[in-house]
């Protein structure tokens, strides 16, 4: 009798107990809040991906596509044969003068520096600053994608400041090169390189001034200034438009601390591929040359000339025999434009005759005694020492 009254019992519980734990389960369905009365929720927006993210004020598209053609570049020079180098391996020596022998044994240690680099070629070939690879024994270049292999020089423009190197692969990821003579002073840049050797870094940062020359850097300076970071390990790395385009090799930077304050220039990369094209082409880069010493022309000068802007360049000397000379240009003439193009300094001018071609003549613009005057002259062959006269 009490085991079938027991086992009522239990049945009754235990519908009972399924009867609520269904009701629940419809409650919980029907009204998901009904447990948490009281409780606050938390609201939280989620995109399904972030590929449909708004891409507007992000720069992410352009790093991605010049990031891979950027490389590390790593020199090294083997220091001259140290003369005390078998004292430095004797270890008699080294238990009494060790600490002047490890003095001794840093000198003969191989100089290491860093630089970047931009592939310009699915062949292998890299422009980068000749300041990285002048007095390097061996370049090694770190890509993208993990890989190291060593690089030679193809041939280098001390002049700009500008160098072609090669490394032995196929199929890189080179850059596309921009114009940069449509390049705007506001417009943003992205500047990619290996600052202190910490690893491919991007910085981003608007153009500050274009133009910009009498720097004291290079012979030829028609420098992109940026206020994107640029650091010690940047050098011949790449600065980029907002679409991921090569608009300038970076070169340089003003600073006091040794690192950067702000003020940073670029090689433009028309130059820089104009420069390229000649290497490739020759081995060399050849440049117009006429022959002549040349100044600014100050407001004083302007005055005494009488000319309307103090702009030009005043021609201080010429050389004998020089195309100049044959074309009959004398000093005090003021340089005022070269084949319909306006000079408007003495640096100007460098860049405008360097462009010229060699054996062909070009029109020459001077004010001479208070007159305008157009002078036929053949250019002839930059003269290879540093020194020589422009």
């Amino acid at each position: 009798m009490n085991n079938q009254l027991h086992k009522k019992l239990w049945l009754i519980f235990a519908q009972a107990a399924t009867i609520s734990m269904a009701i629940l389960l419809v409650l919980r369905v029907f009204s998901p809040n009904f447990l948490n009365k009281g409780q606050q929720n938390v609201v939280v927006n989620q995109v399904e991906s972030s590929l449909n993210a708004n891409l507007a004020g992000s720069y992410s598209l352009a790093a991605k596509k010049a990031m891979p053609a950027v490389v590390n570049i790593f020199t090294s020079k083997k220091s001259p044969e140290n003369p005390h180098q078998k004292f430095l391996d004797d270890p008699a020596f080294r238990q009494f003068f060790g600490d002047q022998l490890d003095d001794l044994d840093s000198q003969s240690q191989p100089e290491n520096s860093l630089g970047s680099g931009v592939i310009v070629s699915e062949q292998g070939l890299i422009l980068t600053n000749n300041h990285v690879v002048a007095s390097a024994d061996e370049i090694e270049i770190a890509l993208a994608d993990g890989r190291k292999l060593s690089a030679k020089v193809v041939g280098t423009d001390p002049d700009t400041d500008l160098a072609l190197i090669k490394v032995d692969a196929e199929h890189l990821p080179a850059i596309t090169f921009a114009s940069s003579d449509k390049l705007n002073v506001g417009d943003v840049v992205l500047a990619i390189g290996n600052p202190f050797g910490v690893g491919q870094t991007v910085t981003q940062g608007i153009i500050s001034a274009l133009g910009r020359n009498h720097l004291g850097i290079n012979i030829y300076e028609n420098f992109i200034q940026t206020d994107a970071s640029i650091n010690p390990g940047n050098s011949g790395g790449a600065l980029i438009d907002t679409n991921g385009n090569l608009v300038g090799i970076n070169s340089a930077i003003y600073s006091r601390s040794g690192g950067s304050m702000g003020i940073g220039f670029a090689i433009p990369a028309t130059l820089a591929r104009q420069v390229m094209e000649q290497i490739v082409a020759q081995g060399n880069v050849t440049r117009g040359w006429i022959g002549i010493e040349a100044q600014d022309i100050t407001p004083e000068l302007a005055e005494s000339f009488k000319l309307k802007l103090a702009q030009g360049a005043l021609i201080a000397g010429v050389l004998r025999d020089s195309p100049a000379d044959k074309a009959g240009l004398r000093a005090g003439d003021v340089l005022l434009a070269i084949d319909g193009k306006s000079v408007s300094d003495s640096g100007s001018m460098l860049n405008l005759i360097a462009v010229l071609t060699p054996n062909k003549k070009a029109t020459i613009k001077i004010a001479r005694a208070e007159k305008t005057v157009e002078i036929s002259i053949l250019i002839g062959k930059r003269p290879k020492p540093a020194n020589a006269k422009q």
